[in-house]
């Protein structure tokens, strides 16, 4: 997996984050150190993901070796199509109370954005990539992407949110069949 590669997995990863971030500063979020509180939890959570991923991936390598390119693809294309579907399933709230994001939301929603970085992890292993420089890159994208999504929602409400998470699910699918395919030409 080249660098270009682990970039457009990680934009794909952070849309769910992002999505959630323009919603955050949408909502009301208003100060730098709530902006920064919101970004550095998702960003972190994003980044320790991958490497939760990879000590499972570990310990499942040898039994999967003879379809591991099936089940990255799988797992990514799983990924990819529950992002396509909730941005079309969902609506966006866009309403404007102070104090919406609480230490504990911020946690869960954290966690919540950042359980498709697992099963990355796991791909990583299977695809014998280095784990410390993916899991770096994914973190450093969505802290950036997610301070931006809190920027926009605060002038852009709800707009971009949904298509962002789209564009996130398509680009984890694309990078699904790009490895299932480079692993069947041989």
């Amino acid at each position: 997996m080249t660098i270009l590669m682990i970039l457009f997995t990680a934009v794909g990863l952070s849309m769910d984050a992002f999505a959630v971030a323009v919603a955050a500063g949408a909502s009301g979020v208003k100060s730098m150190r709530d902006t920064l509180k919101i970004a550095g939890a998702f960003g972190f959570f994003q980044m320790m993901m991958p490497l939760a991923g990879w000590v499972l991936g570990v310990q499942l390598k040898y039994f999967i070796r003879a379809f591991d390119h099936w089940v990255a693809f799988l797992l990514l294309a799983f990924i990819g199509g529950k992002m396509v579907h909730e941005a079309f399933s969902s609506e966006e709230k866009c309403e404007r109370e102070e104090g919406v994001m609480t230490n504990k939301r911020l946690l869960l929603l954290a966690v919540a954005t950042s359980i498709d970085a697992l099963a990355v992890g796991v791909s990583l292993v299977m695809l014998e990539q280095p784990v410390l420089l993916a899991a770096g890159i994914i973190g450093v994208v969505t802290f950036i992407l997610s301070l931006a999504g809190v920027f926009i929602g605060r002038f852009c409400c709800c707009v971009w949110g949904k298509r962002a998470e789209f564009a996130g699910g398509v680009i984890l699918i694309l990078i699904g069949i790009k490895i299932l395919l480079d692993h069947l030409k041989g």
